[in-house]
């Protein structure tokens, strides 16, 4: 036994941290881990669980006009913003507590407080050090709000979760996921709103197809779309929010100024590794705070490691815990294994959903000789009685030589539950002619993966 308190040290009980501190403590390590906000990390409090919850409750606006083309006929409804927050509140304080019995049912000691890095083996918590073998950062990431005048006036995804009322208007400042998850929130629950983008289409890294089409049905919902548009500032007055614009162009054009009652800015994460005395103990960051590592995980310091978003690479639950759980095989069970990072699936929870895995169609043309690209679009079964013009929309691409299925990508509705499955097709190696071999689940949407037989271009 080593002469440190434990043999592994994590700073921060999010998804990678607490499954690595799991799996370490039923490999027979000691363990500790410290929190100084709340168990579970950003999924569980102010991410994933959250915004899945907020986006079903922004759903039922939707249920309730398609149901008369079914024969419903549903009464006068209404919306209270304020049992929403008290329930989902509920719910994750009721998580919080499942992962702390998960910590401690597996041996590990969870300590309360803000912990910072000594030197390469010591942590500071509460006034009180604790040495140990190993250290892994596990910190994740915060929301970043440029400098800009009036950022004060603004608040991010993690105070949206918590507002004490619902806006009449609000303008979201963004071009990824969360910024267009929000906007979907909110749209849905009956706010008017506006997502601002100073790029000419959000969603950068996402398929074209994706981005474009995704954009038509927001905008059918009436989400009003603004691109290439700088927040030049913003001033309080009257209760009330405006915003000066100018457009994000060479010569920038300056904008009429917009009024708004809520201005939320989505534009990014930033690793939280501020002020933890990181670099104090040899750890090398980048030029944005993450946390630079090997394959193995370690930092710059050899008994330092940090897995997750802390680490800014694959920004994604999932990956945090498999990084986790490889970690703590290799560390404490004489494993010698790797995350495989190829064909991570992913989905973003808009309105409609937007689900995908593998290369977009760029990077399929940068990196194969020649391509197949099969497109379908149609409306959903269920919107033949509803009326609803929302359409569903599904992209595969092919290698043509080896026939390999490169990439999937859907939006519509469950296009999260069906790309997961796309994805287990694609790490088994799945062909295009072991697709159209498949026989389709009718009627689904799901079926149109199988039965597209003839290239778009």
């Amino acid at each position: 036994m080593s002469g440190f308190d434990y043999d592994l040290f994590v700073i921060g009980a999010g998804s990678g941290g607490v499954r690595a501190a799991r799996m370490s403590a039923g490999f027979g390590a000691r363990v500790a881990v410290a929190e100084d906000c709340y168990p579970g990390g950003t999924c569980v409090n102010v991410g994933c669980i959250p915004k899945k919850l907020f986006v079903y409750a922004s759903h039922f606006a939707e249920d309730f006009g398609d149901a008369p083309g079914y024969g419903w006929r549903p009464g006068p409804a209404s919306f209270d913003w304020g049992i929403l927050v008290r329930n989902k509140n509920a719910e994750i304080n009721r998580l919080n507590g499942i992962y702390e019995r998960l910590l401690k049912n597996a041996g590990a000691v969870l300590i309360d407080g803000r912990a910072t890095v000594s030197d390469a083996h010591t942590v500071m918590v509460n006034n009180r050090e604790y040495t140990a073998e190993r250290i892994l950062i596990a910190t994740g990431g915060w929301p970043s709000v440029p400098e800009i005048p009036g950022r004060e006036h603004v608040v991010t995804s993690n105070e949206a979760f918590f507002l004490e009322y619902l806006p009449e208007r609000i303008t979201i400042v963004g071009g990824g996921y969360i910024a267009v998850e929000f906007a979907g929130i909110f749209n849905g629950l009956g706010v008017r709103t506006t997502l601002s983008y100073r790029g000419p289409m959000f969603l950068r890294g996402f398929d074209d197809d994706l981005r474009e089409v995704l954009a038509e049905e927001l905008m059918k919902k009436g989400i009003d779309l603004e691109f290439n548009t700088n927040v030049d500032s913003i001033e309080k007055k009257d209760g009330a929010y405006t915003i000066h614009l100018s457009s994000n162009e060479e010569r920038p054009m300056h904008y009429e100024p917009r009024t708004t009652d809520l201005v939320m800015y989505a534009t990014g994460r930033k690793p939280l590794t501020a002020n933890m005395g990181l670099e104090e103990a040899g750890v090398k960051l980048d030029h944005n705070g993450a946390v630079i590592i090997n394959e193995d995980y370690q930092s710059s310091t050899p008994s330092i490691y940090a897995i997750g978003d802390v680490t800014d690479r694959y920004n994604l639950t999932p990956v945090a815990t498999a990084e986790g759980t490889i970690l703590a095989r290799n560390l404490f069970d004489r494993r010698q294994e790797h995350v495989d990072y190829r064909d991570i699936p992913t989905c973003v929870f808009s309105q409609p959903d937007l689900g995908t895995v593998g290369l977009t169609e760029i990077e399929a043309r940068e990196q194969y000789d020649d391509i197949e690209v099969y497109k379908t679009s149609f409306r959903p079964l269920k919107h033949t009685l509803t009326g609803r013009d929302e359409k569903t929309f599904m992209k595969i691409l092919v290698d043509k030589a080896s026939d390999r299925v490169l990439g999937v990508h859907m939006i519509g509705p469950a296009a999260g539950e069906i790309i997961q499955g796309m994805a287990v097709a694609m790490k088994a190696g799945a062909t295009k002619a072991q697709f159209d071999t498949t026989i389709g689940i009718h009627p689904t949407s799901a079926e149109e993966f199988v039965t597209m037989r003839e290239p778009a271009r």
